[in-house]
């Protein structure tokens, strides 16, 4: 029967990586920090964060940490149902990228020296709006307990990423309503 895995995120780094979901005022940087945070937990070779463009109907790097431009750019990353953490809405482990027909670019993969991925869902309340993946050049295993913290922080993440996007409308709002004549917002304070 195999190990269990070690378990690697505590409460003391989970309160601390929760903190700063809520507390960072730049989305990039928050991103950014989050997915270099996981990748020194979990000593991986590295992760990124897609976010879902309603519109193009595909997915988009938005930070990243340890895995190369070149693998980050290889192509266009689709919304299909094959992309089974982002349409099912649960995480996934690829231990064979190279063997598995969910993935998409195999090939770059093997040249970037990745072997497996788990893929986790971000989610803001029922909706679906990007994923985590966590790369490695071994079969990755998670303890139950990291699986479900990690599961906790997508939410975080979510919700921020979100409410980030709420506050750029309304900040584009304001700045329009600021460019009208006074005559028009009469009434409207």
């Amino acid at each position: 029967m195999p190990e269990s895995p070690a378990r690697r995120l505590f409460l003391p780094q989970f309160k601390a990586i929760s903190y700063a979901i809520s507390n960072y005022e730049e989305l990039n940087v928050l991103i950014n920090h989050f997915v270099e945070g996981l990748c020194r937990a979990f000593k991986v070779k590295g992760a990124s964060i897609m976010l879902y463009d309603e519109r193009e109907k595909q997915l988009f790097h938005v930070g990243s940490y340890g895995v190369s431009e070149a693998y980050l750019n290889k192509g266009p990353v689709f919304y299909d149902e094959k992309q089974t953490a982002f349409y099912g809405g649960e995480p996934v482990f690829i231990d064979e990228l190279q063997r598995d027909p969910r993935v998409q670019y195999p090939s770059e993969a093997t040249v970037e020296g990745i072997t497996s991925m788990a893929s986790f869902p971000i989610k803001c309340r029922e909706a679906t709006i990007g994923v985590l993946r966590i790369y490695h050049n071994t079969v990755i295993r998670f303890h139950a307990d990291d699986i479900d913290s990690i599961r906790v922080l997508c939410h975080l993440l979510g919700l921020v990423t979100e409410n980030q996007g709420l506050k750029n409308f309304l900040d584009r709002v304001k700045s329009a309503m600021g460019s009208l004549p006074l005559r028009m917002l009469n009434g409207l304070a």
